[in-house]
């Protein structure tokens, strides 16, 4: 029997064409139940690339009533009549928004679309008020409550969320529009809105306080996203060809997969979730990579972390609030939200009795893909550069090449412009933690000991690293304080090679100035 193809729907967000080009369809449609028998108004956030656009075209067919798309599929087994519904579909993610008139163009042709489509005559060139109208015309041409889904509503504030004036004025433009959600309620069936963000202590939707926001209900905790029984139902024939590249056992692959792509958990009882843009990449070339992270450079998580001289060490192990995760402030923006919407931090813990999510990165592209962004923001090693000089340094730690590796630290600090401030103290410390975990290695940060931390522990096969940061001291302090506080005394019966290393940093200079060591 000749092998079936099989079709990864790489970047395919029509659900029309998904199926009837019958690319493989990890069914979601359950969740239409839900949707169908529940609220009037929803939100659902979800980071970028993660199947929301995919979900709202799933959405978009079952209310025109395309029956024949959903055979097969559980949705086609419940109670319903599929007669077609009127929808409004507006996609705002197909702009950057650095333009005034942007958004304006943008709803300008949606509006003169589908008035031609339901023959309505536009009385003013208010966009507002053609929106109303349009809603109403809808439901009266057709005898049926019109269907309104939004797709990415936040992406001008997204992009604009460091530019005060140009937010401001796109948040206003919004409202001008979300607010006929409310006004024209009699005549709307259903409103579904997806986003990476939710903004707080806003006026986007303009008063609108019954919307449903099923962003962290352990319902619809799988809406989105891959979990594990998804990908042993979908994903057979990937899994093997996996497996007869790398010489592994399926089992072997499916570990693997999720090291590099699960760990997403978007309520507090949630599956794992697989990122199912770098599932469908890993399958169809057959060949590991950061492909969620390439696809977009987390630039404006890169700029939120030197604007708020964010702790990277503390930001990797947060414990916060719900309330903490659900908004954005535009007056006080802190980095806990902004990196759990965006996907590069996730729920790893939850305590029922105090209400306490615990974060973390979620796996090892992510980890791995952000860090090497991030390593040319606080070095001078240059992006392309970035992973060769990874893994030379972790080849050197590997082989005891004390001399070497800390040349190559040397090298790292030297060329730093000036736009960066290296005479705080915040952005050296995270320059050294997105190396040390960029290497692989068995590393941790601020090690508490029982007289003190030890600001960087490394241990190899081999060898146990213990490393010493000064500030405008000296490398001899450093080591001093080794010695003195006995940070290498837990390693005494460990079989490794244990190196103490005492640096120091000098804000004036801008460079390390000077290092030592010592065997224990």
């Amino acid at each position: 029997m000749e092998k079936r193809m099989v079709k990864y729907p790489i970047g395919q967000q029509s659900f029309e064409m998904l199926r009837e080009g019958n690319f493989i369809y990890v069914d979601k449609t359950r969740y239409i139940e839900k949707i169908v028998n529940g609220s009037q108004y929803y939100f659902l956030g979800r980071p970028r690339r993660f199947g929301k656009s995919l979900f709202l075209s799933t959405l978009k067919c079952f209310f025109e009533g395309k029956r024949e798309l959903f055979k097969g599929l559980y949705i086609d087994t419940i109670d319903w009549d599929w007669k077609p519904y009127p929808v409004l579909h507006l996609d705002l993610n197909n702009q950057q928004y650095k333009e005034e008139n942007n958004l304006d163009i943008l709803i300008e042709n949606f509006l003169s679309i589908k008035e031609k489509e339901y023959d309505i005559t536009p009385t003013q060139q208010d966009h507002s008020v053609r929106f109303s109208n349009l809603i109403k015309g809808m439901y009266e041409a057709t005898g049926k409550r019109v269907v309104i889904l939004v797709d990415e509503y936040d992406k001008p504030l997204v992009n604009n969320i460091h530019n005060r004036e140009r937010f401001e004025m796109y948040r206003d433009k919004l409202a001008t529009i979300y607010s006929n959600f409310k006004s024209s309620a009699e005549y709307i069936r259903l409103v579904f809105l997806t986003g990476v963000s939710r903004f707080g202590k806003l006026s986007v939707f303009s008063g609108l306080n019954n919307i449903s926001d099923i962003s962290f209900d352990i319902d619809f905790s799988a809406i989105c996203g891959i979990t594990e029984e998804e990908l042993t139902a979908n994903f057979k024939e990937g899994i093997e060809n996996l497996s007869q590249r790398y010489s592994r056992s399926a089992e072997e692959e499916q570990l693997e997969l999720k090291r590099h792509y699960d760990g997403y958990h978007f309520s507090e009882e949630c599956p794992d979730i697989y990122n199912p843009f770098s599932l469908l990449q890993v399958f169809a070339k057959r060949k590991y990579g950061n492909y969620w992270i390439s696809s977009g450079t987390p630039t404006l998580l890169a700029e939120q972390l030197k604007r708020t001289d964010t702790d990277l060490t503390q930001l990797l192990n947060v414990r916060c609030s719900q309330n903490a995760l659900a908004g954005l402030d535009i007056e006080n923006i802190t980095p806990v939200s902004l990196f759990y919407q965006t996907g590069y931090l996730t729920i790893k813990d939850y305590d029922l009795n105090t209400d306490i999510y615990t974060l973390g990165i979620p796996n090892v592209e992510v980890k791995k893909g952000f860090f090497e962004y991030l390593l040319p923001y606080y070095t001078s090693v240059k992006e392309i550069e970035s992973k060769v000089f990874v893994v030379d340094f972790r080849k050197e730690m590997e082989e005891g090449r004390v001399e070497a590796f800390m040349k190559r630290l040397e090298a790292m600090f030297a060329g730093i412009g000036y736009d960066m401030k290296f005479d705080e103290e915040r952005n050296v410390q995270n320059a050294f933690l997105i190396l040390f975990s960029l290497i692989g290695l068995n590393v941790d940060a601020e090690v508490r000991t029982s007289d003190g931390r030890i600001d960087i522990l490394v241990r190899t096969n081999d060898y146990v690293y213990i490393m010493e940061l000064k500030y405008g001291g000296t490398p001899e302090e450093a080591l001093e304080q080794i010695e003195r506080k006995e940070y290498a005394l837990p390693w005494t019966i460990d079989n490794r090679n244990v190196i103490e290393i005492g640096i120091n940093y000098s804000s004036e200079k801008r460079r390390i100035d000077g290092w030592k060591v010592k065997n224990a």
